[in-house]
């Protein structure tokens, strides 16, 4: 059985070598494809438009991925002095690949970061900085302290959603890696995870085939069925699309 191949998205990474601008991304996102059974596949940046779109013409799904914050410009946010690792080229590329999987009605899954993408591709907001501004918040920036794989809290999953089907669980552990979150949702987005503190954790489109997002980062707990399950979703609605 061929694989279906798994576009996934890619950060720029300023601070490698003076003079040797690199485009990568952890390995965590491509094994944890290619142990669903798909084929990985990373989308480069500073592509135009048309590469783009040709590029996406030969994948099955589109795995958006972890990484920097997102312009506030996009989303009308409150500027904050921890807003980091804005990448305005891989804003372009992400919402420009996001509004055609959705138009293609191609499977996607989003990560911490690509959960926001979704959603502020699709017309919602973020919190810029969540401690100051979300009432009662957890910590949710376990990033530098603590290992990727550290389980930060609970994630509570609404009975009869697909996330709730895939991970197999109605409570789940998770680790946190964010320091920004869901504001005000996207039109056509349904909440369908919360964190203790009523964060919004998880989302999907019901209006599209497959396109689930969550906040956490399931590439780091491999260890656990339901994070892997995740993974074997996107892989399996992608094989169908291919067939289709």
């Amino acid at each position: 059985m061929i694989p279906p191949i798994i576009g996934i998205t890619t950060s720029r990474i300023p601070h490698y070598k003076e003079g040797f601008p690199t485009i990568a991304i952890l390995e965590a996102y491509v094994q944890s494809v290619a142990q669903a059974g798909g084929a990985p596949l990373l989308i480069p940046l500073g592509l135009p438009e048309d590469q783009l779109s040709a590029l996406l013409s030969r994948l099955d799904a589109v795995l958006f991925t972890g990484g920097g914050d997102i312009q506030t410009g996009r989303f009308q946010g409150e500027e904050h002095p921890l807003v980091a690792g804005v990448d305005a080229d891989r804003d372009r590329v992400e919402f420009l690949l996001f509004d055609e999987v959705f138009k293609a009605k191609m499977p996607f899954f989003g990560i911490c970061r690509g959960i926001q993408v979704a959603n502020v591709a699709a017309g919602g907001s973020l919190y810029t900085h969540i401690s100051d501004q979300h009432p009662q918040a957890l910590r949710h920036n376990y990033h530098l302290d603590y290992p990727r794989a550290h389980l930060a809290h609970t994630v509570e999953v609404s009975d009869g959603t697909r996330i709730r089907e895939i991970l197999g669980q109605k409570i789940v552990n998770v680790n946190s890696l964010h320091h920004q979150g869901i504001a005000r949702l996207a039109e056509g987005a349904v909440p369908v995870a919360f964190a203790p503190d009523g964060l919004v954790e998880a989302i999907e489109f019901p209006e599209h085939p497959f396109g689930v997002a969550v906040q956490w980062h399931p590439e780091w707990l491999q260890d656990q069925q339901p994070m892997r399950n995740l993974f074997r979703a996107l892989v399996e609605a992608a094989r169908g699309a291919s067939n289709g």
